[in-house]
């Protein structure tokens, strides 16, 4: 299935074609050395200072034990679609500076840039990527011995979208919705708060 983006202005197929799916393909696993490129492009990202804030536990579907483990780090309803996926991923963020101690105030924002460099590599191969919020961290904390400065914030699903045009579930109903998106006038402001740049 593609949903391409209805933009107002040209930009990149990557972007027009990149979308977050519910419905995973359970039979179709992604390939090793695949996935190593989802990974390769995540490494190469932007960040602060070149912290590399990021960090990624990582549960491909073959392996049972790992997959259920990091399965059981998510809300109820988000396992009921990702348990599909088959790769599932934590992304966890170092909350502090390696070079000083500090408190890094990029360092979402960093773990963001790098799951959009893994997303847009994903696109380029017919895999889709599906980031949620919905995790228990302290969950993932504990089973997993994440250290007191760093945070598991999202968790990751990542697979081949099942594209059945035919059924009605709540998933394949969301799936099949547009895609749409705010105007850039009411996100990018000139002069002042609200007053739109277009």
């Amino acid at each position: 299935m593609i949903k391409k983006a209805n933009t107002d202005y040209p930009i990149h197929e990557l972007i027009e074609n990149r979308w977050s799916p519910y419905k995973f393909l359970p039979d179709r696993l992604v390939p090793k050395e695949d996935l190593f490129s989802l990974l390769e492009a995540a490494r190469w990202a932007p960040s602060s200072y070149n912290e590399q804030p990021w960090r990624f536990i990582i549960a491909p579907r073959e392996q049972t034990e790992e997959f259920e483990k990091l399965l059981s780090c998510l809300v109820k309803a988000n396992q009921e679609w990702a348990k599909n996926a088959s790769v599932l991923m934590l992304g966890i963020t170092h909350l502090t500076f390696d070079r000083n101690g500090k408190e890094n105030k990029a360092a979402m924002h960093d773990l963001g840039a790098s799951v959009s460099h893994l997303s847009f590599e994903a696109t380029t191969r017919g895999i889709s990527v599906h980031q949620m919020i919905g995790i228990d961290p302290q969950k993932a904390r504990e089973g997993y011995a994440i250290p007191e400065n760093f945070e598991a914030l999202i968790a990751i699903a990542i697979g081949y979208p099942d594209s059945n045009e035919t059924a009605n579930d709540t998933l394949a109903i969301r799936d099949r919705t547009p895609r749409v998106r705010k105007t850039i006038s009411e996100v990018v402001f000139f002069k002042e708060w609200g007053s739109a740049f277009i």
